[in-house]
C-alpha cells in the first residue's frame, strides 16, 4: 500500500472547490478555495491543480478523499444523483485517479459532512451519527462506529428526497423536484423553498428571517414555524427507522439558532416513541466539515 505524509480533502461543490490538508493528527494544515471551472475537464484539471500545489508548499504526497454533490454508483461506475449536472453519467473516481496517479476515495458530501462531525466534532463520541445539510440544497449521511454507512445502492441517508411525511391538503402534491419528483424534502426545507414559502416567487433571502420574526413580523414567523415542523417531521422519519444516537445540523440554515430549541420539542409529535431524546445539535466545524470529512475518508497517515 502506498505510503502518504498528509491527507487532503477536497468539497467539489457547483460554485466551489475547496481542498483542505490534514496532519496525522487530523488538525487543518492548509486550505484553499478557488471558483468551480465550467465542464468536467476543467474540473479534473482544477482538482489536480490544487493537489500539487498542496503537496509542493507541504513537501509531501497526500492521499486524496473527495466529496461530491452525488454518488459513484456500485452498478456502473459513473456518477448518479448529482445536481451538478456535468457529474452525472461520468467515471470520476476512476478518472481523477488516472489524472492523480493514485487511488481516490469518493463519497457523497453529505456523508463526508457526517463523517466529519461524527469523527472529532459534534457527534463525536456516538455510535450512530446521522449528519444533515440544509443550505441550497437538502442532503444526509449515516455514520455507525466513525463509517460512512453508503448503502447497498449508495443512497443511505438521502432524505432529501423522500416525500415531506404527513402533509396537509395545501402541501399536495407539492413542488416539483429537480430529482423529477413533487414534494421532496429538499423542496420544502432547503434555504431557496424556504425563502420562496415566506416571500414569494423570486425570492432567496433566509439569514434575515429570524431577525423578522423576532422583530414581530408575523409573515416570516408563520414561514418559520412552517419550516421547523417540516423538518421535524422529516427528522421524526430517520428516528423511526434509523434512532441515531445524534443528528448534527450543517449547511447554511444550521446557524439558525430557533432550530435548536424547537426541532427537539417539535419532534416528539411525529416520532413513534412515548419519549424522545434524540440529541438535535450544530455542527462544530462549519463550513470546513465536508472538506474534513473528505479527507477522512482515508486514515491518518503512518
Amino acid at each position: 500500500m502506498e505510503q502518504y505524509d498528509f491527507r487532503i480533502g477536497i468539497d467539489l461543490g457547483g460554485t466551489k472547490i475547496e481542498a483542505a490538508a490534514l496532519d496525522a493528527s487530523g488538525q487543518l494544515v492548509m486550505r484553499e478555495r478557488i471558483v468551480t471551472p465550467t465542464g468536467y475537464p476543467a474540473a479534473l484539471q482544477a482538482i489536480a491543480n490544487l493537489v500539487h500545489g498542496i503537496e509542493q508548499r507541504l513537501g509531501g504526497r497526500g492521499s486524496v478523499g473527495v466529496g461530491i454533490p452525488g454518488v459513484i454508483s456500485a452498478t456502473t461506475g459513473l456518477v448518479k444523483n448529482a445536481n451538478s449536472i456535468a457529474l452525472n453519467g461520468q467515471p470520476f473516481d476512476a478518472d481523477l485517479s488516472a489524472t492523480l496517479d493514485r487511488r481516490v476515495r469518493m463519497a457523497n458530501d453529505a456523508n463526508c459532512f457526517a463523517l466529519s462531525e461524527a469523527s472529532d466534532g459534534a457527534g463525536a463520541g456516538a455510535s450512530v451519527v446521522f449528519g444533515v445539510i440544509i443550505g441550497t440544497g437538502c442532503g444526509g449521511g449515516v455514520v455507525v462506529n466513525g463509517a460512512i454507512v453508503p448503502g447497498l445502492n449508495r443512497v443511505a441517508g438521502e432524505w432529501g428526497h423522500i416525500p415531506l411525511p404527513w402533509p396537509n391538503a395545501q402541501e399536495t402534491p407539492g413542488p416539483a423536484c429537480w430529482c423529477g419528483k413533487h414534494g421532496c424534502m429538499e423542496t420544502w426545507v432547503a434555504g431557496p423553498s424556504l425563502a420562496v414559502d415566506c416571500d414569494g416567487p423570486g425570492a432567496r433571502d433566509t439569514a434575515a428571517l429570524p431577525t423578522r420574526a423576532a422583530s414581530g413580523e408575523v409573515q416570516a414567523g408563520a414561514a418559520l414555524d412552517r419550516h421547523v415542523d417540516r423538518m421535524a417531521r422529516g427528522l421524526a422519519v430517520i428516528v423511526n427507522i434509523l434512532d441515531p444516537d445524534v443528528i448534527v445540523l450543517g449547511g447554511g440554515l444550521s446557524n439558525m439558532d430557533h432550530l435548536y430549541v424547537e426541532l427537539p420539542e417539535r419532534i416528539r409529535r411525529y416520532v413513534f416513541s412515548d419519549f424522545v431524546q434524540t440529541p438535535i445539535v450544530k455542527n462544530r466545524h462549519g463550513d470546513s466539515s465536508g472538506v474534513r470529512g473528505a479527507a477522512w475518508l482515508w486514515p491518518p497517515p503512518g
